[in-house]
């Protein structure tokens, strides 16, 4: 969403700091520009929010497919935060200044909650596919424990390479004479390391939800009536949603960034797959959802007779 560029020549050092890049430079644009941000970061923190405390105070909501949901809610969350907080201060105080370890950081966290997403949904589409297909040993299946494990490998994976890719940019020096490319010392390594990376973590979990998908369409077809068919298929049609929005909107980026040398072209798709991804997850899974409505009823109902709230 942003491209750094040193404030001072010569490579970077700790105390070094970066301009963000700005959607407009027009002064009277800039008042407009933080509202729509601020209104989409709140509508996202509040929309996500409202699914976790749905899932948290429904009891029927308690099974594998909501318990990945609200960590997928929880996820969406971070990732928003990571950026946008950031974003709206430079705003207000017309500074585009960020510090050297501010980016780092930023960077981290970034990498850690967009792995995180691409690994939530791939279990996700797992646990739509065993419901459809070994419906009979789906309890047996995806139980608790297992539901905890794909939970904290997810995790421990975002983790782990949102490190290594931290690291591998912590050993490269930066300069002020190049604008898209900032990094004047050999980044070979670099380069090797971010496409292994992206074709192991980011290309498997999307053959993952394409197997499972396939699998899910082909046990779909031998439905014999068209309202089960119908039944079926809605049932994972939020989460082909989720699946196509994050997808898509994270290719528009990487298309922008290596076919474009427009800077604001990469930004405004940065920002339709940092901000809008995280902000529409919630309208996906619950304008279609009876259970989740059913439970923000009831939460409100519960809410409004100020008395105590339990959580199951």
């Amino acid at each position: 969403m942003k491209q750094s560029i040193p404030k001072t020549p010569g490579n970077i050092t700790g105390d070094s700091e970066f301009l963000l890049l700005r959607f407009s430079e027009e002064p009277e644009l800039q008042p407009l520009i933080f509202g729509l941000f601020l209104s989409m970061y709140l509508i996202t923190v509040l929309g996500n929010l409202l699914i976790i405390l749905a899932v948290s105070s429904d009891s029927h909501l308690h099974t594998p497919m909501y318990f990945f949901l609200s960590n997928l809610s929880s996820v969406d969350i971070c990732f928003t935060s990571t950026t946008v907080p950031k974003m709206l201060q430079n705003i207000w105080t017309q500074s585009k200044v960020i510090t050297y370890e501010g980016c780092i950081i930023q960077v981290y966290f970034f990498m850690l909650f967009a792995g995180l997403d691409s690994f939530l949904l791939t279990v996700m589409a797992y646990d739509h596919f065993v419901a459809l297909c070994h419906p009979l040993h789906y309890r047996v299946i995806m139980n608790p424990q297992l539901c905890a494990i794909l939970v904290l490998v997810s995790w421990l994976t975002g983790v782990l390479h949102s490190l290594l890719q931290t690291l591998m940019t912590l050993r490269l020096s930066f300069c002020t004479e190049l604008l898209i490319q900032l990094a004047c010392s050999d980044s070979f390594l670099n380069d090797v390391v971010m496409f292994l990376a992206a074709a192991l973590l980011g290309g498997g979990p999307f053959v993952g939800i394409f197997y499972s998908y396939s699998k899910i369409v082909s046990a779909i077809r031998r439905i014999s009536s068209a309202q089960g068919k119908y039944k079926a298929f809605s049932t994972c049609a939020s989460h082909l949603s989720a699946v196509s929005l994050f997808y898509c909107t994270g290719l528009g980026v990487y298309l922008s960034s290596a076919g474009t040398h427009s800077s604001h072209s990469s930004a405004t798709a940065s920002v339709m797959y940092t901000v809008v991804t995280p902000m529409l997850n919630p309208f996906i899974y619950s304008l279609r959802n009876k259970d989740i409505k059913r439970a923000l009823k009831a939460f409100f109902r519960m809410t409004s007779r100020k008395g105590p709230l339990v959580f199951s």
